[in-house]
């Protein structure tokens, strides 16, 4: 095992055992009863977490997480969307790969037919290309056992699991949409880009907003690399500010 292995298999156990441990803590309390500052931060942290297992899955998908070990890569991979938010992996992985494959084009899942695509219509069809109804069942109904086990524990259960399970869940998606599709994908005046883009983001920023998604050019042009090398990997250009 390569230390590079042995890094990124520790940076996934500690976010799974975060996002499980915050759960841990966070459920319990009475949010009625919280400072609004800790709230916002439990909600941040949660939302940090939360797209951090995204970010697992996706090495997973790209066999950099335990390259020696593809079952256990594979594993690991679908554990980390099922926390995420009940996402197959395998529907996740054929999609994110014809993204690669076809980056920019009709044959693209996370593309948009619109040439100069507003956010929010693109943020809807790339949501409807990973999240299907039966999926976004399976996710509300994990949060009403969530809430349900919160009951016997905490006098706000229900706003608990609004506050720290489905405002994080949402809150990933778009971070993962816009730092990881919109801003790398849309060329000058908002077009289309087929040629991926890197935000020219200092290495803390680009760690904070998105666990350095936003080196796309880096990520495409070295699929190989877990998120955690991409800064290594970074070129001067392309990049978008």
């Amino acid at each position: 095992m390569t230390s590079s292995t042995r890094r990124g298999l520790g940076l996934a156990a500690g976010l799974v055992l975060g996002w499980l441990g915050s759960w841990a803590l966070l459920l319990p309390t009475t949010l009625d009863q919280l400072p609004l500052a800790l709230v916002g931060g439990a909600v941040v942290l949660r939302t940090l977490l939360q797209t951090g297992l995204f970010i697992v899955a996706h090495d997973a998908m790209h066999s950099t997480l335990w390259p020696d070990r593809p079952q256990a890569n594979r594993r690991i991979g679908q554990l980390a969307l099922v926390l995420y938010a009940a996402l197959p992996y395998g529907r996740c992985r054929r999609n994110h790969h014809l993204h690669h494959r076809h980056a920019g084009t009709s044959r693209d899942p996370d593309h948009h037919p619109d040439g100069q695509p507003a956010l929010w219509p693109w943020y809807g069809r790339f949501m409807a290309a990973y999240l299907s109804p039966g999926q976004l069942t399976a996710l509300v109904l994990s949060w009403l056992v969530l809430a349900a086990l919160g009951s016997r524990v905490s006098a706000s259960p229900v706003l608990n699991v609004l506050a720290y399970g489905a405002l994080p869940t949402l809150l990933s998606s778009l971070q993962l949409f816009v730092v990881g599709t919109y801003l790398p994908h849309r060329g000058p005046g908002g077009a289309l880009c087929h040629e991926p883009r890197s935000l020219a983001w200092p290495c803390w920023l680009s760690l904070l907003s998105c666990y350095h998604f936003g080196y796309h050019w880096e990520h495409h042009a070295y699929p190989h690399l877990a998120w955690h090398q991409l800064p290594a990997a970074r070129r001067p250009a392309p990049v978008r500010a």
